[in-house]
């Protein structure tokens, strides 16, 4: 019986995953919001012509001025075209090319006649899939099973994402909406994968939705009683752009972020302590549900500090580079504290924080409840 619901569900989760897979396919290239007149390809820079470059006094090891280049198109409809163009190089794009290196230009043209080839940035793919094979290898290499079990997980919750909340958001679809929807199915997923239909799984799983449930209706009252709408987040602009030409709603996109932001940490909070109370019971099952419920809450305590800790500073990395500006030029608080950007934030930290507090309980209580029963 226990194989046949293992089948059974691993053939559901297959068929979830192929069909946002195709429905993903299908949309991204239907959609289109303007005529496509620019291409990103691979080139290889041939060799330096000439250069006219100066070490930057304040930045080390960067060079002002500009270059003559001779390159050739790797990919795309030009490719084996060779061509020499100037590369001007500035402090916010600045991309100095050396013989045989890989670069990407961004090639304007109309009817297969290139207008201008410009240099776009580094090939910088190669680091990323190195760093990823070498993350799957730590992975499989330690946890074995529980590994590919992880990458499994975590390329169902890729899936997701990318092949279920965009699109859905894009369509029109409430952004929150969108991201419990998700947000349920890729807890659900993880948590079978790593113990399979059991009431530690189901109670994990509980705990980790209610949990990610309240950090987003904590954000959303927050936002609103801060009159935060969302449109001043970072690429609102681009974003307002896109809502114009389809039926995105740019509002809810804010509260859709705390929840997919704050799901690994509340997860992990989640299964621990499901797992926690489980365990617990196995060793003792003569403890009472009170006794449970209060050593569960001891070895919460623990948890909630750190993750806690980990959210907070995660949120606050992204901010790191604003904050210094910030400071260097000594802004008075109350214009700090009350800045769109800073506030937003702000609500997105404590609102995830919140909610990984709250599962603790939550996720006690519940499992407390299961293994009694």
């Amino acid at each position: 019986m226990k194989n046949k619901v293992a089948y059974l569900s691993i053939a559901i989760i297959i068929i979830i995953a192929v069909t946002t897979i195709y429905s993903a396919t299908t949309f991204y290239e239907g959609f289109q919001l303007r005529k496509k007149d620019v291409a990103f390809e691979r080139a290889k820079v041939l060799q330096v012509v000439s250069e006219n470059l100066n070490e930057d006094r304040t930045i080390s090891g960067l060079f002002l001025g500009h270059q003559n280049i001779e390159l050739e198109v790797l990919t795309g409809e030009h490719t084996g075209t060779i061509m020499t163009i100037r590369n001007p190089m500035g402090r916010m794009y600045n991309v100095h090319a050396k013989e045989g290196m890989e670069i990407i230009v961004s090639i304007y043209g109309d009817n297969g006649v290139i207008e201008s080839l410009r240099v776009y940035t580094y090939q910088r793919s190669h680091v990323i899939y190195f760093l990823l094979g070498l993350f799957f290898i730590v992975l499989i290499g330690i946890g074995r099973l529980n590994g590919l079990k992880s990458i499994a997980s975590l390329t169902f919750t890729g899936i997701m994402i990318i092949g279920f909340l965009i699109p859905s958001v894009i369509r029109g679809m409430n952004p929150i909406i969108a991201a419990i929807i998700t947000v349920a199915l890729s807890a659900t997923v993880t948590f079978y994968l790593i113990s399979g239909w059991t009431k530690k799984c189901f109670t994990a799983i509980l705990g980790t939705v209610i949990g990610v449930s309240v950090a987003g209706t904590i954000s959303y009252w927050a936002g609103k009683l801060a009159y935060l709408s969302g449109i001043t987040m970072e690429k609102s602009e681009q974003l307002m752009y896109i809502a114009d030409e389809t039926d995105l709603q740019v509002k809810g996109l804010m509260f859709a972020a705390i929840l997919i932001a704050s799901l690994g940490a509340i997860m992990d909070v989640g299964m621990s302590m499901s797992s926690s109370i489980f365990e617990l019971n196995s060793v003792n099952n003569k403890l009472t549900k009170k006794q449970l419920f209060t050593s569960g809450m001891n070895v919460g305590k623990d948890i909630i500090g750190t993750m806690a800790n980990t959210l907070i500073l995660a949120f606050t990395g992204g901010l790191l580079n604003i904050i210094i500006i910030f400071m260097a030029y000594k802004m008075p608080y109350h214009q700090l504290v009350n800045l769109d950007i800073i506030s937003i934030e702000i609500i997105q930290a404590l609102a995830g924080s919140i909610g990984i507090v709250l599962t603790v309980p939550i996720t006690t209580a519940i499992a407390t409840l299961m293994v009694k029963k």
